[in-house]
Parts: structure tokens; sequence; C-alpha cells
């Protein structure tokens, strides 16, 4: 980078988190081009339709998509304050043949709120592809620990007993659960279209003289030449900017979800069963060279908050559109669509690594459940006793004695959890001959590894 860009800010969506292809796809050269190709579609319909515009106007449009004279169009802008006005000169100067029918019968939502469409369309399937890979690198990963027991937790609090597997399903779910939501606000994308200034078409209708059903035609064709099927029926000058809150939900349902189970390995990182991917040479702590701080993780987290607390703004945007339309809903777009998508994508590109390298300390999952596993085997072990011949009274009294004094040793001592050692040396309970094989854990799962297979087979 040069030295004099090290004076300017750059935001670090850009410079630390989002991917090289999201990051083109929001960028000015992407943005106006696509204005350009929707000028392009525009004029060829038109072209087709019956208006007078020439196979050379055409042409000099069609050579000149990409190769975009900013410093040009920069000072268009300050020259005119209007920014599509601007692009329009520029274009035109391009394509000088092409100048007088650039932006035929259209407003400025014709290529502003198209191509936005465009790009979040783009932008969510970009989150799909980087949600399956998500998605599949917990599927193995459950399916690999389907079975490894491990100590649950309500209240962040020792409960009953899960597996290792069982408990990223519930991840994976979360998100199975926002792929549906991402795929289902691609499928119901509708184009803006082209509906002139006010959204009554009135300009297309003069240039075709009248002839409604053409003006019909010419929607559908610059529709399709953009890729898309669906149309919005009605418009004011710009599409509903309700569209903008299901894009930015389903973004801040992928930033949920992925917030809850970076919180779950920070936590499970905490107690030393589970860690994220370390690479060889990375640094834990300025001051405590041993640490092994899950940085992914909360790296992850903070950028969830941000897109979690974005989802506000299109609410807040559609709900203050006057009539056909105001402009105070742009600068605030400006900000908060491609902020929306980058930070997504950079969430994702950080949860792939690690869910594709997270390690798993199957000892350190072991005694964390041997100090627990006694206590919640009582009833258990209750049950063999009275079956051995026991009195249930008296056996539920000694079994109450002897975890509290266990209990004493883990909590005040902290030793070992010797409560089996003490139902042994206890002769009430001398018949229970298979007290081992009553705390097994695997006794304790449940279905836990028949869901987590069932799961990773169905979804």
């Amino acid at each position: 980078m040069p030295q004099d860009n090290y004076s300017r800010y750059e935001s670090p969506l850009v410079s630390r988190n989002a991917s090289e292809a999201m990051v083109r796809l929001w960028s000015p050269q992407y943005k106006f081009s696509t204005w350009r190709k929707i000028w392009l579609a525009l004029a060829e319909s038109q072209k087709q339709l019956g208006l007078p515009i020439t196979d050379e106007q055409i042409r000099q449009m069609r050579d000149h998509l990409e190769d975009i004279d900013f410093a040009k169009a920069a000072d268009y802008e300050k020259r005119l304050r209007h920014d599509v006005m601007a692009h329009i000169h520029t274009f035109g100067d391009a394509a000088p043949a092409a100048k007088g029918i650039i932006h035929l019968g259209a407003t400025s939502a014709t290529v502003g709120d198209n191509a936005d469409l465009i790009i979040m369309r783009e932008g969510l399937q970009l989150i799909l592809s980087w949600l399956v890979n998500v998605i599949d690198a917990l599927g193995q990963f459950a399916s690999r620990y389907k079975d490894l027991p491990c100590l649950s937790y309500t209240h962040f609090q020792p409960a009953q007993v899960t597996t290792v597997g069982k408990r990223a399903t519930l991840w994976c779910w979360d998100f199975v659960r926002d792929l549906a939501e991402v795929q289902s606000a691609i499928d119901n994308m509708h184009f803006r279209g082209i509906k002139g200034t006010t959204g009554t078409q009135a300009s297309f209708l003069d240039l075709f003289e009248q002839d409604a059903g053409k003006v019909d035609q010419l929607e559908n064709l610059v529709a399709a030449k953009m890729g898309f099927q669906k149309i919005e029926p009605v418009t004011g000058q710009t599409y509903s900017r309700k569209t903008d809150i299901t894009v930015l939900n389903a973004l801040a349902q992928i930033a949920v979800s992925a917030h809850k189970m970076c919180n779950d390995i920070r936590l499970l990182s905490g107690v030393g069963e589970l860690s994220e991917p370390f690479e060889s040479e990375q640094v834990g702590s300025s001051a405590m060279p041993y640490k092994r701080n899950p940085m992914r993780s909360e790296r992850a987290t903070g950028l969830a908050r941000f897109v979690m607390s974005l989802a506000s703004n299109p609410l807040q945007t559609a709900a203050e559109q006057w009539l056909e339309r105001t402009l105070d809903d742009s600068a605030n777009r400006r900000l908060s669509l491609p902020e929306s998508f980058l930070a997504t994508d950079g969430i994702l590109k950080i949860l792939a690594n690690v869910a594709k390298g997270l390690h798993v300390w199957p000892e350190m999952v072991k005694a964390r459940l041997d100090q627990e596993l006694p206590f919640m085997a009582t009833e258990v072990i209750l049950m063999a006793a009275v079956k051995a011949g026991g009195n249930r009274q008296d056996l539920h009294e000694q079994i109450r004695q002897h975890s509290l004094a266990a209990m004493e040793q883990v909590k005040k001592f902290g030793r070992a959890n010797d409560f089996l050692f003490r139902l042994k040396s206890d002769a009430s309970f001398a018949k229970v001959t298979d007290l081992e094989e009553l705390v097994q854990p695997s006794r304790f799962i449940g279905l836990a590894p028949q869901q987590t297979e069932r799961f990773v087979r169905e979804y």
C-alpha cells in the first residue's frame, strides 16, 4: 500500500474482514458498470421495440461498460450535484454517438435502485456459498463426535449428558434455517422495473405513442436482460424499502447464529473442552505467552453485534419514506447495505475457518464429565440398590449424605469427586455389583448419537 494511503481512514471491513469477492461487489467500479449495463439493456430493448436507436449507438455503449473515468465523473458531480447525471455525461463522453439516448425516459431509480437489487442479489449468493461451507464443516464435525459424551450446560451450570456432536447440530440447525431465509430472499427479490419518475410509466407511454403493451414489453425485456423473472407490481419512485428489511434481516439472523455459536466456543474454550484453530506462530497475549485466546470467535461476535445493530436501519428507512419518495434514505443506505454484507461476509469467512479447524480435547471433556456424572447417576444407583434389597428411604438418605460430602471435597478443597468411592465403602450398597457400569456416560446420552446421524443425513 502506498504510504499516502495510511493517512486516510479505511474501513476495517475492507482491510481486515470481508472477502475480496464481496469487497469488489460493493465497489464503485461494480456499481457504476452495473448502471451502464442497465442503460444498455434499456436502449437495446427500446430499439427492439421500434425506437430510432442505431446499431452504432448500441455498439459504443457496449464497448464502454467497464472503462469508467471516475475523475471525470467526480468533476461532473461537483458541478451538477447529482451523481446519476454525472455518470450519464461521463458515459456519453465515452460513447458520443449514444449521448442523446442514454437514460431515455428513465429516472435516477431506474439505474440506482435496480443496480442495488442486482448487487444485493449477487451478495446474497456469495453469502449462500459461505453458509453452505459452514454447514458442511459443522455437519462433518457433528458426525465425527456424535458418540463422544460431554457435560451439557444450562445457565452455564452442569446439566445432563449430551455429546459433542449433538451440541454441534444445534449450531448447524440455526445456520440451515438461515440458509433457507437467504434463499427465500433471493427467490422473492423483485426487479424495481422501468417505471419512470414516480412509478406511473408516463414517460415511456409517451415514447411509445400511448402503446401500453409496448411499455409492458419494455419492462419485461429489461428485467429479463438483467436476470429477473419477478418485477415489482407497483412502485413510487423507488422500490419499497421493505425489500431492504427482508435482506438485512436475513443477514442479521446469520449474525445471531454466529454470535451464539462463537459464544459457546468461547465458553467451552474457557473450561478447556474445545479450541478454535491456533496457528504455530500465533500469539495469544503480549504479556502471557501461554495464552490461546479464542480470538476468531471473539472477532466474529463483535462483527455479529454490528450486523444486528444495522438491521434496525431499513425498518426506520422504510417507515420514513414520504408518499412517492424522499431522499433521506440515500445516505443511510450507502452505509447500512454494503456494511451489512461486508460484515456478514467477514463473519462467515471466520466461521468457515473455525468450523473446519475446531479441536476437541477428549480428556478434558471426560474430566469435566467425571466431576459431575456421579451426582447425575444418583437416581439410577438408588433404583439399583432398592432392587438389590435395600430400603428406598434409608438409601436415599445415605446417598444424600455421601453426595454432600463429595461435593464438599470438590468445591471446598478442589479435589476429585470421590462419590463412587464413598458408596463402594458403604455396606448399604455392597449388593450393587455393577456400580461402575451404572455411571458409564453412554448410559446417559439418550438418543443424541441417533439424533445427530438423522440431522446430518436429512439436513
